[in-house]
């Protein structure tokens, strides 16, 4: 038992690393597709094996510009009042469409009173509309909450 295990830990340490070839396509019309499939007309591409050495750098580049943190925190804090003043007109939007929302259902419009499925139509759009606002200002609070 003990030596399958050992066996088993061995072989996990000693798989070598998977190589895949690399192809470059394009078509009649200019558009470029990447595969591992060789297809006629295709380029095979001479890459660098991928490290774990290099996707946990960081840091980025030697040359790669640095921002002083004075700087970086006058940037972090426009961003944060650009998003703030986003959060705000989306907020007015979001109740300017449930207003219309709520005064669109309440009353059939025209032809309407004959046809139901154009009243159900213009309502879906308004219900669509609050949805959408809904979800942005989700998604400006998310942001403003993921901020330092």
């Amino acid at each position: 038992m003990k030596l399958s295990a050992i066996l088993l830990v061995l072989a996990t340490f000693n798989a070598a690393p998977a190589a895949a070839e690399i192809y470059k396509y394009v078509d009649e019309n200019g558009r470029i597709t990447y595969t591992n499939i060789p297809k006629k007309g295709s380029k095979k591409l001479d890459l660098d094996p991928i490290s774990a050495a290099k996707t946990r750098n960081s840091s980025g580049p030697a040359d790669f510009p640095k921002v002083d943190n004075y700087t970086q925190k006058k940037r972090d804090d426009l961003r944060k009042q650009i998003l703030q003043d986003e959060l705000t007109t989306e907020e007015k939007a979001f109740a300017d469409a449930q207003k219309a929302l709520n005064e669109g259902a309440a009353t059939r419009i025209g032809d309407e009173v004959r046809n139901n499925q154009k009243y159900l139509d213009r309502v879906k759009k308004l219900k669509d509309n609050v949805s959408l606002h809904e979800r942005n200002i989700a998604a400006l609070k998310k942001e403003l909450g993921d901020l330092k």
